[in-house]
């Protein structure tokens, strides 16, 4: 069974949407982190680049991964914003410096398991580049990343990992998201998603092309698949 990432055909759309209200200046540039090389992503490794990726904190604790795709615009998970008082360290490959911190002021939810949620500040970086449909077919090598459980260790939140890590995996083909809306399924490569993972990227030659909703930890994971829900994303965010 796959299960959600947070705690607590290949193209493979309604847009439906709900919203609710909700530091430092530019962003770093994104560092070669420091640590172990043991510390990964339930297998992968870790992530040299990622000016895009953003750490989400839900009430002050760490919960899932996301990515910045304009100056004042977060794409992660539905499931990952429930909790509300949500903040972001953006642009840094370690959770706990670096980067630009911002806080959620407004999020909007599809019916799918994607979430966009508007910064307080806008936030100068390199932004996800959005994949369109087509940009993803079945047996293709994508890249999959966030600061998740690095282990199956009982209680998730224990083996976060500090910096941000990054794991190939095969895509097998369209299934369904934690709600029910169009999915990438892929299937282990170097590595797989586990708890904390949720809300961040897919990407395929460089562009986002799913939000991590689900995985089993061993040999399966399901992205929300972005490519189906641009009208939705364009519609709110702009891009």
């Amino acid at each position: 069974m796959l299960a959600a990432l947070a705690f607590g055909t290949t193209a493979v759309a309604a847009d439906h949407t709900s919203a609710r209200g909700a530091d430092a200046p530019a962003a770093a540039q994104a560092r070669t982190p420091e640590g172990p090389p043991s510390t990964k992503i339930i297998g992968g490794g870790y992530a040299q680049s990622g000016p895009w990726a953003a750490r989400l904190f839900s009430n002050g604790r760490q919960t899932c991964s996301a990515s910045i795709i304009a100056p004042t615009w977060i794409l992660t998970a539905k499931h990952c914003v429930s909790g509300g008082g949500l903040s972001f360290r953006i642009g840094s490959l370690d959770q706990t410096s670096g980067g630009t911190l911002a806080n959620g002021v407004q999020t909007y939810t599809h019916s799918s398991d994607l979430a966009l949620v508007r910064l307080d500040r806008s936030v100068s970086t390199t932004y996800a580049t959005l994949g369109q449909p087509g940009s993803v077919t079945v047996g293709q090598n994508v890249q999959v990343y966030g600061w998740g459980a690095t282990s199956q260790c009982g209680s998730e939140i224990n083996c976060q990992s500090q910096y941000l890590k990054v794991a190939n995996v095969t895509v097998t083909g369209g299934c369904s998201d934690a709600y029910g809306g169009n999915a990438i399924c892929a299937r282990r490569g170097d590595g797989i998603t586990a708890g904390g993972d949720s809300g961040g990227p897919m990407m395929a030659n460089g562009a986002q092309v799913g939000v991590a909703s689900t995985s089993d930890r061993q040999t399966t994971t399901a992205y929300t698949n972005v490519t189906r829900y641009r009208s939705w994303i364009q519609s709110i965010a702009g891009v």
